[in-house]
């Protein structure tokens, strides 16, 4: 029996899937009922409730073979790095208790240092677990940038003719993930458990691009080949996620990550191997997603 947090979620979804095609048993587990329904009607189980309740978490992971174990967004935290530890103490006492002998988590590129913005909370959960639950396998799946991040900048794109928000340089090589890949990775380690003692790898994408890159080949996907990126200053970037509603402490952790990635801390941990490989491209995904969403 498999365990999926974060369910309803983009790469929580995908992993159960691919598990519940493989004939396994399938807990899915989510705050609302509704957003997991399509998941149950193909076999799974729902387990509902909130990932900061461990008593809850640890009664559902009790008889596991493995979890998949996230810590989904809250743009509207008062306090990010709060929030990220009170889930992570949660899901790690859940998996201590209940004896979890494979866990996969969703890291990201960064979580080798603790000072990354918004990244820091998952140096902290793969260190909490490190110590907590030793002798669990514990495999910290380190995502890339999402391709779908790119979808928020469809206003920006058709309201100033610019593609842009993020104060990331233009130039870095950055490894672009789509979230099924995520998925498809984290359903086959689980499926595999060809993983002992703690370690990561990285989901990495089909390759390494930089802003002005992706930004050329979402250009071209929507009929605006000379769509430029803009880096937008710390301070602009800043009140323009306050603007649209983010939390001020989310908005410093997004600043902070642009800082560690302009400074050579966010990727320096990160080189390219072929098993970080991904199958979906950028160019994949502009014209199957990012153009019908631009259109619509």
């Amino acid at each position: 029996m498999y365990v999926i947090t974060g369910a309803s979620g983009h790469t929580g979804e995908r992993a159960a899937l691919k598990l519940l095609e493989a004939g396994k048993e399938v807990i899915v587990i989510g705050r609302s009922a509704d957003r997991l329904a399509g998941l149950v009607a193909k076999g799974a189980r729902a387990a509902i409730g909130d990932l900061s309740d461990a008593a809850f978490l640890t009664q559902t992971f009790k008889g596991a073979t493995g979890v998949y174990a996230l810590i989904p967004p809250n743009f509207g935290a008062a306090d990010f790095r709060a929030y990220q530890n009170t889930l992570a103490t949660a899901l790690t006492t859940a998996i201590r208790e209940a004896a979890v002998p494979y866990v996969v988590t969703l890291s990201s590129i960064g979580a080798h240092s603790p000072e990354t913005g918004v990244v820091g909370g998952l140096y902290d959960f793969e260190q909490k677990l490190a110590a907590e639950v030793p002798n669990a396998s514990v495999l910290h799946l380190r995502a890339g940038f999402f391709m779908q991040n790119f979808l928020g900048n469809i206003g920006l794109i058709k309201g100033m003719g610019i593609n842009g928000g993020f104060p990331i340089n233009g130039d870095i090589k950055t490894p672009i993930v789509h979230t099924n890949d995520i998925g498809d990775a984290v359903a086959k380690h689980l499926l595999a458990l060809d993983f002992k003692g703690h370690s990561h790898v990285y989901a990495a994408g089909a390759e390494d691009l930089t802003m002005v890159e992706a930004t050329t080949i979402l250009g071209n996907a929507i009929g605006k080949p000379e769509l430029p990126w803009v880096t937008f200053s710390y301070e602009d970037a800043y009140n323009g996620m306050l603007q649209v509603g983010i939390g001020a402490s989310v908005a410093e952790g997004y600043i902070q990550f642009s800082r560690a990635t302009n400074d050579g801390i966010l990727l320096s941990d990160y080189a390219r191997k072929a098993e970080y490989t991904t199958p979906t491209t950028l160019a994949d995904f502009a014209k199957t997603e990012f153009a019908p969403a631009f259109e619509g």
